[in-house]
């Protein structure tokens, strides 16, 4: 970032602990906010449409999804403290910004899918429940990470990313309520969508700076003026919003349910692998060095006490944001205190209703844009880190198998109808069976597989 010199010399620009002058830090930190705005809200949305009661749907639970994205941000900025501030074991004490993850979602859609409201409770016991677990993973999280090399994370991330790009292209041609209408796909939908793709693309590559980190942001908001004068943006529900609300506990009550307790379980071991490789990346990238067992352990600790905490008030998981990692590297400022006062500004937003509504007036095609760019590139994070996979025949053959099974049976849940519901739930994700069989085959099929040419 220009004018590195004048926040402070080398040695403090890599030292997590100093705190920059306080017109440099906030803005900075507010930069690390606009970074992962989006990202942030978005799971909520998503997971509230695949229930029932989100956009377009003329549900009476519609003003649950503003909640929903309110403790979005509420939870992102409390976990953030957790990692930047620290409490005893708990945090890394470095610039990490935490927010909602997209992990867990090919888990909740299937979770949630059509039953509203009432599916909420279930839901946010295995938020709570797989937190807990979670965080216990930050005693263990050094001797496991043999078992989840590149072929397994990439091949997860990547599984990730498809089962979500479906959900890209029907906010586009103009959501899950418009289906086997007219309007579902109409030019007007399109090309709202497509404004949103193509400013996204256009700051992000063609302008520096914070207009670069902030691109999809701004890109959302070119389409949302766009969707406006064309009649397609109603406030109605911001001036019925309150101005300040404080979190409710147990907002959508609590009921134990295995599959969401299965499901957030094991995906927290690839939420955990995906925190300590950002991690290990704010180190090397803003520092120089490598991550210690603390400061990898304390990250864990906060991604899985943070996500609890957090699914007791009706927020989903939380984990680290790869994209402020990015930030961190980036603009060379190490100081964890920015990443604090952005944290902060998320606390505020979160308390404020009227925020989440105005978010809510979004129209699900400007939306379908913004999304259909950051899950593009949740499939791109997975390929990358594929790159660094020696492809023999071993390797291909555990990522064809894995890939396959998972991917297939996304596509075709009817294949497991005489499954019992649990099981059910869990395999058509087709995320869980890819990542089981991965993580396996590697772990059984010999070495000497891979020397045979």
């Amino acid at each position: 970032m220009a004018g590195q010199s004048n926040i402070g010399t080398p040695e403090q620009l890599r030292d997590p602990n100093y705190t920059p002058a306080l017109a440099k830090a906030v803005p900075l930190g507010i930069q690390h906010v606009l970074a992962m705005f989006v990202s942030n809200v978005t799971p909520a949305i998503i997971v509230c449409g695949a229930a029932g009661f989100g956009f377009g749907s003329n549900s009476p639970d519609f003003p649950q999804m503003i909640y929903m994205i309110q403790m979005a941000m509420f939870f992102a900025g409390v976990a953030t403290l957790f990692q930047t501030i620290g409490l005893g074991p708990v945090g890394a004490r470095l610039p990490i910004v935490q927010g909602t993850s997209f992990a867990f979602l090919p888990i909740m859609i299937p979770l949630v899918a059509g039953k509203g409201v009432d599916a909420m409770a279930a839901l946010f016991g295995g938020v709570m429940v797989g937190g807990l677990f979670h965080a216990l993973l930050g005693t263990v999280i050094g001797r496991i990470r043999f078992a989840l090399p590149p072929l397994v994370t990439g091949l997860v991330v990547l599984m990730i990313g498809l089962s979500l790009v479906k959900v890209g292209i029907q906010y586009a041609a103009g959501g899950v309520p418009a289906m086997g209408k007219p309007e579902f796909g109409s030019l007007e939908n399109w090309s709202v969508a497509l404004v949103v793709v193509v400013v996204t693309l256009g700051l992000k590559f063609f302008t520096r700076g914070m207009v670069s980190v902030a691109a999809v942001l701004l890109g959302l908001i070119a389409g949302y003026i766009v969707a406006y004068f064309m009649g397609m943006v109603s406030f109605g529900n911001v001036a019925k919003a309150a101005v300040f609300a404080v979190p409710d506990p147990l907002h959508f009550g609590f009921e134990f349910s295995l599959a969401a307790v299965i499901g957030f379980c094991l995906m927290s071991f690839v939420s955990a692998v995906e925190t300590v490789g950002d991690v290990s990346g704010i180190t090397k990238g803003g520092a120089q060095r490598e991550a210690t067992a603390n400061e990898i352990s304390g990250a864990t600790y906060a991604d899985g006490f943070g996500s609890a905490v957090a699914g007791v008030f009706g927020s989903l998981p939380n984990t680290s944001f790869s994209q402020n990692v990015g930030l961190v590297a980036m603009t060379g400022v190490m100081s964890r205190h920015v990443v604090t006062f952005g944290a902060i500004f998320l606390v505020l937003c979160g308390l404020i209703p009227k925020v989440g509504a105005i978010i809510s007036t979004v129209p699900i095609e400007v939306l379908g844009g913004g999304v259909i760019v950051m899950f593009g590139m949740v499939c791109s994070a997975g390929i990358s880190m594929l790159s660094d996979v020696t492809w023999n025949r071993r390797n291909m053959v555990i990522f064809a198998v894995s890939l396959s099974v998972g991917l297939g049976l996304q596509l075709v849940p009817g294949a497991l109808q005489h499954l019992p519901g649990t099981a059910k739930v869990l395999l058509t994700s087709g995320l869980l069976p890819a990542a089981f069989l991965a993580i396996v085959l590697n772990l059984v099929l010999p070495q000497e597989l891979a020397e045979e040419q």
